[in-house]
C-alpha cells in the first residue's frame, strides 16, 4: 500500500461525490427538537472548544446539557442547576490495547491502529440505554459527510500521534464504516463512551454546519439580527449588484444597475472602447469607468469586464505593461517572460479584443508553433466577446503561394487575426524564386501587420538563422515575444529576443550608460579584450563569467540590478506561483547506479563527438541492447520507425529475449508504471530521442497487452494537429489511459496534460528550459493531483557532465530574474537529500529506491 489515509482495497468512485442537502437550512428551533444526534446528516468535525465558531456552538452545548437532564424532569438549564441535578455516568470500560500482541510493530500503520480502536467503541445513549455504534451511524450518513471525512483522513492520522488514546471519529470513510460494521463478535474489547464523548460527536456536526454555510453572494436568506448588528461594507459583485461583504444585504440589486449601464435595446459588445476625443461620452461607457467591474488602464484601453473577473494579479499587471507598450503615442516592442501554465495565451486574447475594439483596422499576425495553432483557436473562441474571423493556411491546406495569396487577401480585407507558424512564415520570407505571387505573398507579411505576436518567442534566439532574420523585417513596431522561458542556454541569445522587438537596443538612450556601468565593475574573462568592433560580444562575456563564476556576491547582486534596471520597460517577468491554485509539486533529480554491462560500456562513450554521445548514451542508459540496435541501424529519426517495418520488426525481436535488469532506467520506468498503477495514477513520459520511446511503447504492448490511442498514447514531431489534440483529450479523460510517451520537442510547449499526476524524464537536455517545459505539461491549471517530477541521471557517465552543465546555465537565468538580491541565500539548484525522507511514498519503496546512488530535489 503506498501513501496515507487510504485502505488497500479502496477503489475510486466512477460517480463524483455530492452534497445531499446543498439548499437545505436548518433552524434553531428544528434543531432541538432532533433526539439523536446521529440522526443530523453533517455529523463530522468538532467544534473547538474556545468559542471559535459563535453562537452555534453555545447552543450545541446548551441542547446536548439540556438532553442530559430532560430524564430527570429538568425543563432547561436554570431549572436544571437550581435542583442540582447530576446524571450518573455511564460505566466505562477502556482497555488497554496493545497493537503488539496482534502484529509486529513495524507493521501496523497508524490507520490500522485507529481502525482497531474504533471497531470496538460503543456509545452508551443516556435515555433508554440502547447501545449503537458510531461507524453505524456513519454508514447511513450522507454523501456528503463520507466526502468530508476522506478529505480530513490524513490530518486525523496526524493528530492520533499527539493525541495517543483519542478516538475521535475525525478520518473515518465510507471504507472505514464498511470495516467497523463487522458482526459485534468479533468486537473482544468493547470501549464505553460517556456523555464527553458524545459532546465531541456534537461538536462534530457543528463544525461540519458551520463549514458548509453557503456564502453571501448565494444566499437566499438574510439574517435579520445580524443585519441589525451589522456596520456594513458594501462591494459591487457582477452577479448582485452593491452588497455587505458582511451581512449579505443588497443595498442596490444588480438589476437596477444593468437598467442604467445598459440601457440600449441593442448594446454593442465592445464596451470597452475609448472614450470619443469629442468629449460626447457614451451612457455606456461612462458607467463602466465609474464600476468596479472596470479597470480603466492607461489613456485608450481598459479590460473587457468578463475577462476582468477571470484574471489573476499578474495578468491585470500584464495588461498594463502592454498598453504602455503597444499603445503608447510612440509605441515599442516588449516580452512577456510568464511561466508555463500562468495564461499567457488567455492574456493576449484579452489584449488583443481590446486592441482591436480600439483600432478597427488592426490586422494582428500571430506566429507560433505550428501544433499549437488549434490551441489558440479554441482558447480565442472561448473568450471571445465579439466574432472576429481567424484565418491560417492549413486548416484550408493552402500549400501553394496562390493559395496562401488568397488567405492572406482574406486577412487584409476584413478585420481578422493570421496564424502561422514559425517555419512557413520563414520560407515565404527567404523565397527566392521571384514569382509575383510569392513577392506578394512576402510583401504582405511584411507590411501590413499592426501587431505582430511571437508565442513560443524563445524559438528564435539564434542570429545566424533565417528565422530571426525574417521575423526582424516585419515592419511594424508593436511586436511581442511570448516566452515561458526566456533564458535558453546564454546571455546572448537573451538579447538577441530583444534585438528584434526593440532594435540596437544596446545602443538607445538609456541603455548605453548601463552598459557602460556594467563593463566597469564586471569580471571579463581572459582573451575577451574590449575594443569598439567587439564591444557587444565582450559586454555579453562579461555578464555570463560574472554570473556563473565570479565569486563576489556583491559583484553579482550589483550586475543584477543593473541589468533588471536596463530591461524594466520592455520585459515583463512572472515567476509561476500556483500555491493555493494547485496541489503541489515535487521535482527531484535522481542518479541511477548503472548495471555492470552498462558500465563496461560507458568508457566508449567518452571519446565520441559530444552529439553522437548524447543519442547513443540515451540508448544505452536505457538499455545496453537498444545502443547496440541503434548502432547496427544508426537512424534515430522519427520517420526510422514510422516508415520502416523492417526496423521495427527488428526491435520486437531484440526486445523479445531482453533481461530487463541489465537496463537500469527501463528497470526504473516499469517499476514506477507499476506503482503508478497501484494508485490509479497517469505517467507521462519524455525522451528527446524516438528509440527510447518507440522501446518502451513495444514493450507495454508485448508485456501487458496494451495499444496504442488506448492505454498508451504518443506524440512525436510527426504527429499531426488532429493526432495532438485528439491523445491529449482522450489521455486527460480517459480511465483506460496508462502512460504517455512524448517526444519532448514535440509536445514539451502549448499542451496541457494534466490528466498525468508523475512525470519522468529519461534524459538529460543540454538546455534546461526544454525540461522545465515538459513538466508544465503537467503542473499546470487543471492539475487536481499533487505533481511528481523525476529526472533520470546514470551516475558516473557523460550523462552527469551533461547534468552539471544544464544545471549551471538554469542558476543563471534564475539570478538574474529571479533571486532576491537583498537575500544571502544563493541556492537556485538542487539540493541532496535522504531517499527515505524525499516525502514520496514512491521513492522510498524498495523496488524504486535499491538502484538510487543519490537524490536531490529543490
Amino acid at each position: 500500500m503506498v501513501g496515507s489515509g487510504h485502505f488497500p482495497f479502496w477503489k475510486p468512485r466512477e460517480t463524483p461525490w455530492n452534497l445531499r442537502s446543498r439548499t437545505k437550512s436548518i433552524t434553531q428551533e428544528q434543531l432541538a427538537k432532533r433526539p439523536d444526534p446521529f440522526s443530523l446528516p453533517f455529523l463530522l468535525d468538532g467544534l473547538d472548544e474556545d468559542g471559535k465558531y459563535g453562537w452555534l456552538s453555545d447552543d450545541v452545548k446548551r441542547f446536548c446539557k439540556l438532553r442530559q437532564y430532560s430524564t430527570n424532569g429538568s425543563t432547561s438549564l436554570e431549572d436544571a442547576e437550581a435542583r442540582g441535578v447530576k446524571k450518573t455516568a455511564k460505566s466505562v470500560q477502556i482497555p488497554n490495547i496493545d497493537s503488539d500482541d496482534e502484529l509486529p510493530q513495524e507493521s501496523v500503520t497508524l490507520l490500522d491502529k485507529r481502525q482497531k480502536k474504533l471497531k470496538g467503541v460503543v456509545v452508551v445513549d443516556h435515555d433508554d440505554g440502547r447501545r449503537f455504534s458510531p461507524t453505524d451511524k456513519f454508514t447511513k450518513c450522507s454523501d456528503s459527510s463520507r466526502n468530508a471525512l476522506r478529505n480530513s483522513s490524513n490530518d486525523d492520522v496526524m493528530s492520533e500521534n499527539r493525541s495517543g488514546s483519542d478516538t475521535s471519529l475525525q478520518g473515518y470513510d465510507e471504507e472505514d464504516s464498511s470495516m467497523n460494521s463487522i458482526d459485534s463478535s468479533e468486537n473482544q474489547n468493547p470501549l464505553y463512551v460517556d456523555a464527553e464523548e458524545e459532546e465531541e460527536l456534537w461538536r462534530q456536526m457543528a463544525f461540519i454546519q458551520e463549514s458548509i454555510k453557503e456564502t453571501v453572494e448565494h444566499s437566499q436568506i438574510n439574517d435579520l439580527k445580524q443585519v441589525e448588528d451589522c456596520d456594513h461594507s458594501f462591494i459591487c459583485k457582477d452577479d448582485i449588484g452593491e452588497v455587505c461583504r458582511v451581512c449579505g444585504l443588497i443595498k442596490k440589486p444588480i438589476e437596477s444597475m444593468i437598467e442604467v449601464v445598459f440601457n440600449k435595446p441593442k448594446r454593442s459588445r465592445r464596451t470597452y472602447m475609448h472614450e470619443k476625443e469629442n468629449g460626447e461620452t457614451s451612457s455606456t461607457f461612462s458607467i463602466s469607468r465609474q464600476s468596479s467591474q472596470t479597470k480603466v488602464l492607461g489613456e485608450k484601453m481598459f479590460i473587457h469586464p468578463r475577462h476582468d473577473q477571470a484574471m489573476r494579479p499578474h495578468q491585470t499587471e500584464g495588461f498594463r505593461f502592454l498598453c504602455n507598450n503597444l499603445a503608447a503615442e510612440e509605441p515599442g516592442g516588449c516580452i512577456l517572460a510568464h511561466a508555463p501554465g500562468s495564461g499567457k495565451t488567455f492574456l493576449l486574447i484579452s489584449f488583443l479584443q481590446s486592441f482591436m475594439a480600439m483600432d478597427p483596422q488592426a490586422r494582428p499576425l500571430i506566429v507560433l508553433p505550428k501544433g499549437i495553432i488549434d490551441s489558440w483557436k479554441r482558447e480565442f473562441t472561448s473568450w471571445a466577446v465579439e466574432n472576429v474571423p481567424l484565418f491560417d493556411f492549413y486548416s484550408v491546406k493552402a500549400e501553394s503561394r496562390k493559395q496562401q495569396l488568397k488567405v492572406l487577401g482574406q486577412w487584409v480585407e476584413q478585420r481578422s487575426i493570421l496564424f502561422l507558424g514559425y517555419e512557413q512564415f520563414a520560407k515565404i520570407i527567404c523565397d527566392d524564386k521571384f514569382e509575383a505571387a510569392s513577392e506578394k505573398c512576402k510583401l504582405i507579411l511584411l507590411e501590413k501587420p499592426t501587431l505582430f505576436i511571437l508565442d513560443e518567442g524563445h524559438t528564435s534566439r539564434n542570429k545566424e538563422t533565417n528565422m530571426l532574420i525574417s521575423l526582424a523585417r516585419v515592419r511594424t513596431p508593436r511586436k511581442v515575444v511570448l516566452t515561458g522561458t526566456l533564458f535558453q542556454n546564454n546571455v546572448e541569445e537573451v538579447f538577441n529576443i530583444l534585438n528584434l522587438v526593440r532594435p540596437k537596443f544596446l545602443k538607445r538612450p538609456g541603455t548605453r550608460e548601463i552598459v557602460n556601468r556594467i563593463m566597469s565593475k564586471a569580471e571579463i574573462p581572459s582573451g575577451k579584450q574590449m575594443n569598439q568592433s567587439s564591444i557587444e560580444g565582450t559586454f555579453f562575456a562579461a555578464v555570463e563569467f560574472t554570473l556563473q563564476k565570479s565569486t563576489n556576491s556583491s559583484a553579482k547582486a550589483s550586475l543584477i540590478k543593473d541589468l533588471r534596471e536596463m530591461t524594466r520597460n520592455i520585459l515583463h517577468y512572472h515567476k509561476a506561483d500556483f500555491r493555493g491554485l494547485l496541489p503541489g509539486l515535487s521535482e527531484f533529480t535522481i542518479m541511477l547506479n548503472l548495471s555492470s554491462i552498462q558500465r563496461d560500456e560507458v568508457e566508449g562513450l567518452r571519446n565520441m563527438e559530444l552529439f553522437k554521445q548524447i543519442s547513443l548514451g540515451a540508448a544505452l542508459y536505457i538499455h545496453p541492447k537498444l545502443k547496440s540496435f541503434l548502432e547496427e541501424n544508426p537512424s534515430n529519426s522519427e520517420k526510422s520507425f514510422d516508415d520502416n517495418n523492417n526496423t521495427m520488426r527488428k526491435l520486437d525481436k531484440v526486445l523479445e529475449k531482453i533481461n530487463v535488469r541489465d537496463g537500469v532506467k527501463m528497470k526504473f520506468f516499469l517499476n514506477l508504471l507499476a506503482l503508478c498503477e497501484s494508485t490509479g495514477e497517469k505517467l507521462l513520459v519524455f525522451s528527446q530521442y524516438i528509440a527510447p520511446i518507440k522501446t518502451l511503447e513495444i514493450l507495454m504492448s508485448s508485456m501487458k497487452g496494451w495499444h496504442l490511442d488506448k492505454e498508451m498514447f504518443t506524440i512525436t514531431g510527426d504527429s499531426s494537429n488532429e493526432q495532438r489534440e485528439s491523445s491529449m483529450e482522450r489521455f486527460n479523460n480517459s480511465p483506460e489511459a496508462k502512460v504517455f510517451f512524448g517526444s519532448i520537442r514535440a509536445c514539451g510547449e502549448g499542451i496541457s496534460l494534466v490528466g498525468a499526476s508523475r512525470v519522468l524524464i529519461l534524459d538529460v537536455h543540454l538546455n534546461p528550459s526544454v525540461t522545465q517545459q515538459a513538466v508544465a505539461r503537467a503542473y499546470r491549471p487543471g492539475q487536481k493531483r499533487k505533481v511528481y517530477a523525476y529526472r533520470l541521471v546514470a551516475a558516473d557517465s557523460p550523462e552527469e557532465e551533461n547534468y552539471k552543465t544544464s544545471t549551471r546555465k538554469e542558476t543563471m537565468s534564475k539570478m538574474w530574474f529571479e533571486w532576491n538580491v537583498g537575500s544571502v541565500r544563493e541556492d537556485f539548484g538542487f539540493r541532496a537529500i535522504d531517499v527515505d525522507h524525499s516525502g514520496d511514498a514512491f521513492l522510498e519503496t524498495p523496488k524504486l529506491k535499491e538502484d538510487i546512488k543519490c537524490l536531490y530535489t529543490r
